[in-house]
């Protein structure tokens, strides 16, 4: 009966829920795998430091993993931390009687620089568990201790992934990148004699608190699904490097990577496309109300993603082409796409720094009357002075919205919802509502105009 791949995590508890079964957990449901948890060891740990470490007893270890692969199967597994050389010895003799492939982070040390696995408890590892491996996945460091082979350039990580693999007997290793220098991340993995190498540009300012946890999760979330190793490790790669780009920038310490930008991402860019669409085609029911107010640059109607996924004009969505007069009503140009605006999005980008609460806007031409409805609403009415505009910002492709987004808030402390201006020389007077969403201010819009 069973339709969907299980996978488990051996691991320690991240109370931060940065790391850990907490990163593996969102790792798998992200990836499309339900998550089981075999807890190891319950730790009191924020983004900077570890204070205080619990230890599970190693035969609860196993009857939790044992739990799992009686009743539902084990599709694959992956080791976090393992803190000491009788869990590791329970692990191993789990996958013995249980025979699921499993993926090994070797968790030695965390970001904070805690110690996470006991110096006697290394050779249990190298001795009984990463012979059982299908793959492990060290850092320059850990495959530095790990083999005896000092890793601080690619070449000296090809050794000690051969290493692991021909005189270890782990099946695969893929020892990562993110510890060497150069403007990519060079991951290199060795597997049936073959070595690989996976690259991604070195993220500035990520997030990196539960890198490894997420990247091996991610890695036995592929196998649960069936994909070989090669395909297991480039779909971790994409999937970790998206996580670290993404990172939530919380806590005093690393901040987390964030495994939900995988799903988030995409649900969120079905969901503007569809609250824009909603929103136009009620724009297009009044379009004998809009049609006079249409500027001669055309109207245009845009939604960013959310703040923390919105960075440049591919991140809203706007209508191709614009909507322009048609006859006595309104009519879009062409479809609804990311990327579609530049002007109306590098405004609404502007304001997501100050107000990640207005993700959208839409632009109609200067009108005295339609400013003092807007007022006589209650609406919040800023008024910006286009001839204020520094030449050299005037001639600077994409400058002119920041600005007026700056001086809208050199002004005021809350974002308004109305920013209008009468132009000035070769630039048409404009009227811009903003708003929370496309709906709200198609909404804002008939209500003004009604």
């Amino acid at each position: 009966m069973k339709h969907i791949p299980v996978a488990i995590t051996i691991a320690g508890s991240d109370s931060g829920g940065g790391a850990g079964i907490e990163a593996d957990l969102k790792t798998f449901m992200a990836l499309g795998v339900h998550g089981t948890v075999a807890i190891t060891s319950v730790t009191a740990q924020n983004t900077y430091e570890v204070t205080a470490i619990h230890d599970i007893p190693a035969d609860v270890v196993y009857k939790q993993i044992e739990a799992i692969a009686i009743d539902m199967g084990i599709d694959a597994g992956k080791t976090g931390m393992l803190s000491n050389k009788n869990i590791i010895e329970a692990v191993a003799k789990a996958v013995e009687d249980y025979d699921f492939p499993l993926v090994i982070d070797p968790v030695m040390i965390a970001k904070s620089g805690a110690k996470l696995l006991r110096e006697d408890a290394i050779e249990t590892l190298i001795k009984k568990l990463l012979p059982k491996a299908k793959v492990v996945t060290p850092n320059a460091p850990e495959a530095s201790r790990l083999t005896g082979i000092k890793v601080v350039d690619l070449e000296t990580a090809r050794k000690a992934a051969k290493y692991l693999v021909e005189e270890i007997g782990v099946e695969a290793a893929i020892v990562k990148g993110g510890h060497l220098t150069g403007d990519k991340s060079i991951d290199i993995l060795y597997w049936n004699k073959k070595f690989y190498e996976l690259e991604a540009p070195r993220i500035k300012d990520g997030c990196t608190h539960g890198t490894g946890c997420a990247f091996s999760a991610a890695i036995a979330a592929g196998l649960a699904k069936g994909y070989n190793v090669v395909e297991a490790v480039k779909k971790a790669k994409d999937f970790i490097t998206l996580a670290i780009d993404y990172g939530l920038k919380i806590g005093k310490g690393h901040c987390p990577v964030n495994p939900a930008s995988w799903i988030e991402i995409p649900a969120y860019k079905f969901s503007v496309i569809e609250n824009i669409k909603n929103a136009l085609n009620k724009l297009l029911e009044k379009g004998e109300l809009i049609h006079r107010y249409v500027p001669e640059v055309g109207m245009n109607l845009v939604m960013a993603l959310p703040a923390q996924y919105a960075r440049t004009v591919n991140d809203v969505a706007g209508v191709l082409g614009r909507i322009v007069k048609y006859g006595k009503t309104i009519k879009p140009v062409g479809p609804i796409e990311f990327g579609a605006s530049s002007h109306l999005a590098r405004l609404v980008l502007a304001i997501l720094k100050h107000d990640p609460r207005v993700r959208a806007a839409v632009n109609v031409k200067y009108s005295e009357d339609l400013v003092e409805r807007a007022k006589s609403r209650g609406y919040n009415v800023v008024f910006i002075d286009r001839r204020r505009e520094p030449e050299d910002l005037k001639k600077r492709e994409g400058s002119t919205m920041q600005w007026i987004v700056d001086e809208v808030f050199r002004e005021k402390e809350n974002t308004p919802d109305i920013i209008y201006d009468v132009g000035d020389v070769g630039k048409e007077a404009m009227i811009r509502v903003l708003g929370e969403s496309a709906a709200d201010v198609v909404n804002k819009l008939i209500n003004i105009i009604e």
